[in-house]
């Protein structure tokens, strides 16, 4: 009992997929431990932090003047700063416990198409966060690893991983990718364009959160038939 407590004090290594509208954290032996929403709520007042990921989530569209919900990643890459550093600190602070006598080494996955300006703050954010070493990943190679794909092997293998920011597309192998494209159309967009769709349409006014459920419950990568599938979407009338 005595060597698996001094284990687990000493063995706290955390990855981290931070992505524009989720992030994950994955513990060594335990697996995804944590999957919450990207999102944080302020008091406009004086910057106190009110809610970080599900909580917040609920928040939007809902909040009072007093209080900003905010998405402090945009296209996959950190639009504010400290934001972000809040949101990491809560995540790792929220798996980690205070069971450790050391800072956790953290593995945080990138876009391809990010910048040496944009993994410097996706670093010191991790660091300011409470990070011990922070080790930067490519997201695209994270999820070849993760899908099981041979990427080893001398075969051209193709991953396609649509995000909440950015959809990216890369041909690997030999453990290197050979050819990547980025683009800053992903899952957001479709939920622009549900609203868009339910104002023109339906003369209906709904919120990011809703578009959101409607794509989750609807959304499919294949035809679904001339019935389809249907859902009850609540909202307001235009002025």
């Amino acid at each position: 009992m005595l060597f698996r407590a001094l284990g687990r004090m000493v063995s706290n290594d955390l990855a981290v997929d931070l992505g524009t509208a989720n992030t994950l954290v994955y513990v060594r032996g335990e697996g995804i431990v944590l999957n919450e929403p990207s999102v944080v709520a302020i008091t406009r007042k004086d910057r106190s932090l009110l809610a970080v990921g599900h909580a917040a989530k609920a928040m939007l569209g809902r909040a009072p003047d007093s209080i900003q919900v905010l998405r402090p990643l945009r296209h996959g890459v950190i639009a504010d700063f400290d934001t972000t550093e809040r949101l990491l600190h809560y995540l790792v602070g929220k798996v980690h416990r205070r069971q450790s006598l050391i800072h956790p080494r953290i593995v945080l996955t990138v876009p391809s198409g990010i910048t040496q300006v944009e993994k410097r703050a996706v670093r010191d954010s991790a660091q300011q966060a409470g990070a011990r070493e922070v080790h930067l990943v490519e997201q695209l190679m994270a999820a070849a690893i993760g899908a099981g794909l041979p990427i080893q092997e001398p075969g051209a293998n193709m991953i396609v991983d649509v995000g909440g920011g950015t959809t990216e597309v890369a041909i690997m192998s030999l453990a290197g990718i050979v050819y990547c494209k980025s683009v800053r159309i992903a899952g957001d967009e479709m939920n622009e364009a549900i609203i868009q769709h339910m104002r023109r349409v339906h003369s209906l006014l709904i919120g990011e959160r809703q578009a959101e459920e409607v794509k989750i419950k609807l959304g499919s990568a294949y035809p679904l038939g001339n019935d389809g599938e249907t859902t009850e979407v609540k909202g307001a009338k235009p002025h």
